[in-house]
């Protein structure tokens, strides 16, 4: 199998996103992985991998491409100018059907919009949303979206955000009939914006219709109590509930490490514990539900986190190849066909 990876898309360049990469091959002798970025700078990146991973250079295949989408570039710039960058070729390669999958830390706004261009949306569609997955409940997961693709969403996009989510929840996950929520300020039906509201009014009456199981509003901390297999939302709202999301955890784990080892009897807590506190980490950390779905394309596109270390790329890559193995941009167009015209939403909306 071949993904596409575009290399240049890191805060800190293409280090960890070649690491990353090398990590992923190592562990999958069946995977290529071709990399689009200036070939000098990433043949220096393949010389500095640790000893464990040199191996992998083999199947890592560097694409020379000298240009690259800046972190302030504007989606505009991108379609206008964006044809040569790392990020389009990636793009293109998927598109021809030569990689089954890319992976790309860049910038979001460039990414959706040359992906909504180059890759093409499913029938029906005005925009793709970008969703992931978070741990709620016990030991499960509700997927969000969307998170930063679209700021601002009419209640014919929410609707198709609900059909997509649950589209993914069933392929993912083998949910028969998913759970979906719009999330919003309170579950009162006089709460929340405009579109909300028309949005909730749309699948209440048609959720049987579009095979959805849908339970009305949610509220932020609904989402990880394991009640909603999905919770939609538009970007902005998903995007600020996500990274808050990252850091909480981050923060608490911080300052229970801290709270464990200031004192003796902490410290012996903390050595006691020390194996329920590593499991606890490795479960929650956002490390390992890195790696957000461009839902709605013709082909998978995953946008992973601009900071994401090697370890956190790694898990990227392993989502994009799930989602090659459900075939899920496949499942989720036929899934939108089957249930027919969305009302308004089957209308393309700029």
């Amino acid at each position: 199998m071949r993904l596409a990876i575009d290399a240049m898309g890191g805060d800190e360049g293409p280090r960890c996103i070649v690491e990353g990469s090398a990590r992923a091959v190592v562990e999958r002798p069946e995977l290529e992985l071709v990399l689009f970025g200036p070939a000098q700078r990433l043949a220096t990146e393949l010389k500095r991998l640790p000893r464990p991973l040199a191996a992998a250079a083999s199947r890592l295949v560097v694409r020379d491409t000298p240009d690259y989408v800046r972190p302030d570039a504007t989606a505009a710039w991108a379609l206008r100018y964006g044809h040569a960058t790392s990020m389009a070729a990636m793009l293109s390669m998927v598109k021809s059907g030569e990689a089954s999958a890319g992976v790309s830390a860049g910038n979001t706004a460039a990414l959706v919009a040359l992906a909504r261009r180059d890759v093409g949306l499913c029938g029906g569609l005005s925009r793709p949303a970008i969703s992931t997955s978070i741990p709620s409940g016990q030991n499960g997961r509700c997927y969000l979206l969307d998170l930063g693709a679209n700021v601002d969403s009419p209640p014919e996009r929410l609707v198709d955000f609900a059909l997509m989510g649950a589209a993914m929840a069933q392929c993912l996950d083998g949910i028969e009939k998913p759970s979906v929520a719009l999330l919003n300020v309170g579950v009162e039906a006089v709460k929340g914006s405009a579109s909300v509201r028309k949005a909730d009014a749309c699948l209440r009456e048609r959720a049987e219709s579009l095979g959805l199981d849908y339970r009305g509003y949610a509220e932020g901390g609904d989402i990880y109590q394991g009640e909603f297999d999905v919770v939609v939302c538009d970007g902005f709202i998903g995007n600020v509930t996500l990274k808050a999301s990252e850091g909480l955890t981050r923060m608490l784990v911080k300052r229970l490490q801290t709270a464990l080892g200031s004192r003796p009897s902490g410290r012996l807590a903390s050595w006691l514990a020390r194996p329920l506190l590593r499991q606890l980490q490795h479960e929650l950390s956002p490390v390992r539900y890195n790696g957000a779905t461009l839902l709605g394309l013709k082909a998978s596109v995953v946008k992973s986190h601009g900071s994401a270390d090697a370890e956190g790329f790694y898990y990227a890559i392993e989502r994009a190849l799930h989602q090659v193995a459900h075939s899920l941009p496949a499942r989720v167009e036929r899934l939108l066909l089957e249930r027919g015209p969305r009302g308004a939403s089957n209308k393309t909306t700029h």
